[in-house]
């Protein structure tokens, strides 16, 4: 007999129960012990009103990650950028020691649930949260009469055996162009050092090679170790005399071991490749900028906010080994870590540049920079609307 039934039996005999003397409660319960099952102690409790008749027991497990858990992961998630769930779970347990929502002893459970979560329930709990990949346009273009620079800067098609942190770093540009390439339009310099994961962008108007050098220079000196090693595709804005003078010939006494990948191979530069998407796309989007007094805004975010939110408090993972098994291919991960821990634990870095992060580290929160990006964020859309609604006209380069 169903739960429902139950009860609408129960309805129906109680009151002839509760009115009936002693022989007749005899027979009735004896009756309601047969039809439904219970035992005699517990049906006279429920027919005389002490206690009501257990619900069915719900089948599975029970719910441990509740809509409260799965709020507060959104809204870390979202504060962090929305990162994949290996990243996600190894950066959840350094945002809580800045999270001001979470700080009280009640708290405590919460804190622990969010910590011990396991990646695949991340993905479980967020699924209908995420929003599919887009698709942009390459300006990778091969400078006229280049064949002598290409010629003086040698092909490195993978890059192994790296062992410190500035031994060998990946550059590349993204073009803020939407859909159409033609005219001038901002660029975004993404350059990464594949030992750490540490990663600094630069805003272009163009790719002039003047600019592309004047945003080295700034990223060099904001970068907490010694570049020795720069790798690029074949574009035109690295493929020039100008950037190879300045990496080789301007600085006898150091100079900066300047390689290229295999043209139409992104994977040999696969390290910037991705970040092209997680540090540049997931901010700034697919759409045209072509207004060049948005550029110093998107360094300031750049400088001020993203690249020490990434390099400081979002964890990366690298790829230790693969395995082909049959048909299969099997990677091996090591554990997430932030680029500001690969670079302390590392024993190349000097104790003078670990005591200058550690101090830098010490004026940085997390949600601080959050909120500070996002506003900075609303200030360049309002600008970006202003200039797609034709309120703001174009201004020369």
């Amino acid at each position: 007999m169903s739960h429902q039934l139950k009860r609408e039996y129960l309805i129906a005999i109680r009151k002839r129960y509760l009115e009936s003397n002693r022989s007749k409660k005899s027979l009735i319960l004896d009756e309601f012990c047969q039809v439904c099952g219970y035992a005699r102690k517990y049906a006279i409790a429920i027919l005389n009103g002490h206690i009501e008749p257990a619900g069915p027991r719900p089948r599975g497990r029970q719910v441990r990650y509740g809509l409260e858990v799965v709020y507060h992961l959104v809204r870390l998630w979202n504060a962090m950028g929305r990162p994949g769930s290996t990243k996600f779970r190894a950066a959840i347990p350094e945002w809580l020691e800045y999270d001001d929502v979470l700080q009280g002893a009640d708290d405590d459970s919460m804190r622990l649930k969010l910590q011990t979560i396991s990646r695949a329930q991340l993905d479980r709990l967020l699924s209908s949260y995420r929003l599919g990949p887009q698709v942009g346009l390459s300006a990778t273009r091969n400078p006229p009469n280049s064949r002598h620079f290409r010629s003086r800067i040698p092909i490195q098609a993978k890059d192994w055996n790296v062992t410190a942190p500035g031994q060998q770093t990946q550059g590349d540009t993204v073009a803020h162009c939407g859909d159409s390439l033609h005219g001038t339009f901002a660029n975004s310099l993404t350059v990464t050092d594949i030992f750490s994961g540490w990663t600094e962008n630069r805003g272009l108007w163009g790719k002039a090679s003047a600019r592309v050098i004047e945003a080295m220079r700034d990223i060099e000196a904001t970068l907490p170790f010694r570049l020795l090693g720069f790798k690029s595709d074949s574009g035109s804005e690295f493929m020039n005399h100008e950037l190879h003078a300045y990496f080789r010939e301007n600085r006898p006494e150091l100079p900066v071991q300047f390689t290229r990948s295999r043209p139409y191979k992104k994977d040999d530069n696969c390290y910037v490749e991705q970040k092209n998407y997680t540090h540049v796309r997931e901010l700034f989007g697919y759409q045209r900028l072509e207004d060049p007094s948005l550029v110093p805004l998107m360094n300031e975010i750049y400088v001020h906010y993203w690249c020490p939110l990434q390099n400081f408090f979002m964890p990366t993972q690298k790829l230790l080994r693969k395995t082909r098994i049959g048909s299969r291919i099997r990677k091996e991960y090591d554990n997430a870590m932030t680029p500001y821990q690969r670079l302390m634990a590392s024993d190349a870095l000097s104790e003078e540049s670990k005591q200058a992060l550690r101090e830098r580290k010490l004026r940085l929160s997390p949600f601080e920079l959050q909120k500070e990006l996002e506003k900075k964020l609303r200030q360049f859309d309002e600008l970006l609307r202003q200039q797609n609604t034709g309120l703001l006209l174009p201004k020369a380069a």
